[in-house]
């Protein structure tokens, strides 16, 4: 399973809240600086259970104000 985290963080906070995100490898496939609503977009490959965890340990980082996760789903449209 996939998972976009979008993350806002404090201003002038982006590079130490990056330099953390970069040590949580197990899940974390890749990080990304965006401009946007959101700071930075966290692609997470794992079990539903492991992004959500993840998900809650970004949360008790200081830097971090808020997130919004989008789960990928799989459609049928029936092409």
């Amino acid at each position: 399973m996939r998972a976009l985290c979008l993350i806002m963080v404090k201003p002038g906070k982006v590079d130490e809240v990056v330099a953390i995100l970069k040590k949580k490898r197990k899940i974390v496939k890749q990080i990304m600086i965006v401009a946007g609503r959101a700071d930075i977009s966290v692609l997470l490959r794992g079990s539903m259970d492991e992004i959500n965890n993840m998900v809650i340990d970004f949360k008790k980082i200081k830097g971090i104000v808020t997130t919004e996760t989008l789960i990928e789903v799989e459609v049928n449209l029936g092409w």
